[in-house]
């Protein structure tokens, strides 16, 4: 089934925040055609404050996610990880696998949960198939885990839509394959300990070793 096309209130509240809490929208990866949702990626380039490129989705929030009563979150959710500033995001580079993967993934997570009928939230991890293979040729991540942002003030972590949607925007970091198991064998806990030892946040460092 094609994508309806987003709600123009969502789109612009979207633009809006990601305008006032990251800075100026360099260029927009658009979606053609998809199924259930449309997934556009927005880029802003870096700033002295935000020294490297920020990726910030609209079109999963076009959708309510199919939340469990009782958990009290919104159904509603975007997603976001940053690159570092020579991260190559040409037409070329996207359609490389080695460079392409993080946006394929963020495009991948944001309509996971309109395709099965689920939701994601803080702390939800996605392996990338079972058994977990890496994401791309040289690629050392095989997952990935939902994160609440870090490097931005409290405020940037909902948006505000004028008729009364709250929209929760969550950070989507890579995780190595033994960091996808620690958090199925041990638990949330322990894989938050493991990423705060390493510093990790929602900007993606590429040659980061394995925590576990």
């Amino acid at each position: 089934m094609a994508a309806a096309g987003q709600r123009q209130e969502v789109a612009e509240a979207i633009d809006r925040h990601v305008a006032t809490h990251f800075g100026p929208v360099a260029f927009v990866l658009h979606e053609i055609a998809s199924h259930l949702v449309g997934v556009h990626v927005y880029v802003v380039g870096p700033s002295a404050e935000r020294p490297y490129q920020t990726l910030v989705t609209s079109g999963m929030s076009e959708r309510p996610m199919t939340v469990p009563d009782g958990h009290g979150i919104s159904p509603y959710a975007e997603l976001m990880l940053c690159l570092p500033a020579d991260w190559p995001l040409t037409q070329a580079a996207l359609h490389d696998e080695r460079t392409g993967w993080p946006v394929r993934v963020l495009k991948q997570v944001a309509r996971l949960p309109h395709e099965y009928g689920t939701w994601i939230g803080e702390w939800h991890s996605v392996p990338n198939g079972d058994p977990a293979l890496p994401y791309a040729p040289g690629a050392p991540f095989a997952g990935a885990v939902i994160t609440p942002m870090l490097n931005v003030r409290p405020e940037a972590r909902t948006i505000d839509v004028a008729d009364g949607t709250r929209i929760t925007l969550l950070a989507l970091v890579p995780l190595h394959p033994a960091e996808v198991m620690l958090k199925v064998s041990q638990g949330t806990d322990a894989l938050i300990a493991a990423l705060d030892r390493g510093g990790v946040s929602e900007l993606l460092d590429p040659t980061r070793p394995s925590l576990v």
